[in-house]
């Protein structure tokens, strides 16, 4: 029997069990009650499904209750003072939403797709039409679902505890896709915690607003063995990492940002034309904060309303498919910000970060690190991994910051970490999720690729779990951004004593498969262009970038080049503002693009330059320690009976006239490419004719070399021909 005490905990929102009280009822005495709770009404009266129309007077506390003739279907109709009677369904009459296995599985961590069960979900149960809620609370002593539906009040809707997973749910009647809505949860003492977004939301305002907005859970999309394809390690891969909300603006409507189909509409033609493989989007999940660049998400299943529904997403990715690019999202397991409305603290405990702050909290970025070692938390990251890609059709995850991730000691000083239970600096359990993600990906998702932001000497971060890797298909090489930028910023009269930060990378380059990031890190934080690092008067800056791009796509390792950089910006990238278009008006800046444009069409048209990225056998030094000339050559080979291609690079203005260049076989050497061309912007120094014959002139230990003549500050490709 309901007591007066239940009604003054459900009248003051602070009864743990609502459902226990409220809705249909077959009390001890064998009487059937109904039970309402609708704070400040001033009648209220049941529908019954025979017709009856039954009274329900005040209980105090805001709650109503009325005496039915039997147990039997019903609706409510209630007043509020000065308005109209409304009739509608009791949310309390409701059976439960999760199914006992799927509580289970919840609970175990095991199920792969939890977002199917969490989250607001339109749906229909029981035969009506509303919203399904459910979320994830295990200490908290009541949940509520508040929004525009009630007034934000949560006395309204209190859920219904599922205890043998901590998940809280409610179904909703009549609430549907659009509605705005936020958790209000009270603590194990019962003490109120600032509203929270849903975790599992999968939408939400647009900042400063915060919060979570109904949307139905996106259909699958079918996996492609076409994009398996183009994902693979022999394929080229040339990657266009993009921000979105600063690629391109509409500053004669307020400098806004574009939507997805305007994004579909010029970012996808754009980057195919240009000849990219690949786009990568910067954090699409919402963030509270534009200058985070969405590396401090809060709603990670939420893609962000900056540019529009998920809908326009979906449509955005399809869009590429069609255009045959493949999309990447960055992705962040590594941290999460600590904003009230987020998960920090989420049920008045360290529920999705580790408790001691010293294994969850990031100096560096003032955010909170995910307790990896919680079954739920790697269930909630492994299941948003497979959202995006099931749901969304995306190519794959490129996963920032992993290093932060594997190391305890990440940016700490000794005392300020907490060692694993064998007393190393390795987060075992970071590890654990990382590899159990990438199982899951490479099970569930073949067609899918994963690539790790990883900036140390970790091993076996792109080899498969089984053979003791990381299970990733890709690593960010660091290293030799950072040695190779390096060399590109001295003078050229100082790069013959260092000629080693070209090469060393090759000492390393096929321990894993790479990628070689030019991104949006090296253009930040004042670090200036690209452009910018370069030496020299305007003509030699813009050598010398040509020249590096030419390098670049000539090195083993598929590529990734960050927006603006393709035609040289001048300035350092401003994520507030749109990239300098107007650039493209100068001739050295036109260049510098179709120079982008031709080197993506030349390696995906030989395979030599892409087919062996990963193996040793596709590439062979010729010179590589002429510290005098500052000249790299090597040959690239693609196998299986296709061409090699001789990659000669000149790092000095020095001009070299009918220069020996050591070959591996005999025949004809035909100029591809010369990013000294005039087409470009160059000078127009090349070998007569664009072709040299081998001749048996022993030269850089080969019996055979061909004579060209190397331009200034300029990369030529010559393509083997019988």
């Amino acid at each position: 029997m309901a007591t007066d005490d239940d009604f003054r905990r459900l009248g003051e929102g602070r009864h743990g069990d609502p459902f226990a009280i409220l809705g249909l009822h077959v009390d001890g005495d064998g009487r059937t009650r109904v039970r309402a709770l609708l704070p400040l009404a001033g009648s209220v009266q049941a529908l019954c499904g025979d017709g009856a129309v039954v009274e329900m007077p005040s209980r105090g506390h805001g709650v109503f209750e009325g005496e039915l003739t039997s147990p039997q279907p019903y609706r409510l109709r209630a007043c509020w003072p000065g308005g109209p009677a409304i009739e509608f369904d009791d949310p309390y009459r409701f059976g439960p939403l999760l199914g006992e296995m799927d509580a289970w599985l919840l609970a175990e961590g095991t199920h792969l797709r939890p977002f199917e069960l969490l989250g607001a979900t339109p749906r229909v149960h029981e035969g009506v039409d509303g919203t399904g809620f459910a979320v994830w609370a295990p200490n908290a002593s009541r949940v509520s679902v508040v929004g525009d539906f009630n007034h934000w009040d949560g006395r309204r809707h209190p859920m219904r505890l599922r205890r043998e997973c901590g998940v809280w749910e409610l179904f909703l009647p009549g609430v549907g896709a659009g509605a705005r809505y936020k958790f209000e949860l009270l603590d194990a003492q019962g003490q109120a915690l600032p509203l929270k977004a849903d975790p599992y939301a999968r939408a939400a305002e647009l900042r400063p607003a915060t919060a979570s907005v109904v949307a139905p859970l996106p259909e699958r999309v079918p996996p492609s063995a076409q994009r398996q394809r183009a994902n693979a390690r022999q394929a080229p891969i040339s990657i266009y990492e993009v921000h979105l909300a600063s690629w391109r603006r509409k500053p004669e409507q307020g400098n806004r940002w574009l939507n997805w189909d305007e994004l579909a509409d010029t970012l996808v033609p754009y980057a195919a034309g240009m000849g990219f493989t690949h786009l990568e989007l910067l954090p699409v999940s919402e963030h509270p904060f534009d200058g985070s660049w969405g590396y401090q998400p809060i709603g990670l299943y939420a893609p962000t309303a900056r540019h529009g529904g998920p809908d326009g997403l979906r449509r955005f990715v399809q869009r590429a498919h069609d255009a045959g690019l493949g999309v990447i999202l960055d992705w962040v397991p590594a941290h999460f910000p600590a904003d009230a409305h987020g998960l920090a603290r989420f049920d008045g405990t360290h529920l999705y970060e580790y408790a001691d702050p010293r294994e969850g909290f990031h100096p560096d970025w003032q955010t909170l690190i995910y307790n990896y070692g919680r079954t739920e938390v790697r269930n909630f990251l492994v299941g948003n991994a497979l959202y995006w890609i099931e749901r969304f059709g995306v190519d794959g995850l490129r996963v920032d910051a992993v290093a932060s991730m594997l190391y305890r000691d990440y940016s700490r000083a000794a005392g300020e970490w907490v060692p694993n239970v064998h007393g190393g600096r390795e987060n075992l359990e970071a590890i654990a999720f990382l590899k159990r993600a990438n199982e899951v990906i490479g099970a569930e998702c073949p067609q899918a690729i994963t690539l790790a932001e990883e900036s140390t000497s970790f091993p076996a971060v792109s080899q498969p779990t089984w053979a003791g890797g990381l299970g990733f298909h890709y690593k960010w090489n660091m290293g030799w951004m950072h040695d190779t930028l390096q060399h590109l910023r001295r003078d050229p009269i100082h790069r013959r004593w260092h000629q080693g930060e070209i090469s060393f990378g090759l000492v390393y380059a096929f321990s894993e498969n790479f990628v070689l990031p030019l991104s949006h890190d090296e253009v930040v934080h004042g670090k200036g262009s690209l452009l910018g690092k370069m030496p020299g008067d305007r003509w030699q800056r813009l050598a010398n970038l040509r020249a590096y791009y030419g390098f670049m796509f000539g090195h083993p390792g598929k590529k990734l080049l960050f927006m603006g950089s393709e035609f040289a910006q001048e300035r350092e990238w401003n994520h507030d503002a749109s990239l300098d278009w107007h650039l493209l008006e100068q001739p050295g800046h036109a260049g510098v693009q179709r120079l982008v444009r031709d080197l993506n069409r030349l390696h995906a048209e030989l395979p030599a330059l892409h087919a062996r990225d990963g193996e040793s056998g596709g590439f062979e030094w010729i010179r590589h320690d002429d510290g005098g000339d500052c000249i790299a050559a090597f040959v690239r080979h693609g196998g299986d009976g296709t061409a090699p291609v001789l990659v000669v690079c000149n790092f000095t203005p020095t001009v070299h006239r009918g220069l020996r260049v050591g070959v591996p076989r005999p025949g004809a050497w035909v100029e591809r490419l010369n990013t000294d061309s005039a087409h470009y912007g160059g000078s127009n120094v090349g070998t007569p004719l664009g072709r040299a014959s081998a001749d048996a002139v022993a030269a850089d230990g080969r019996a055979q070399s061909v004579a060209i003549d190397l331009p200034p500050l300029a990369t030529v490709f010559l393509a083997w021909t019988a």
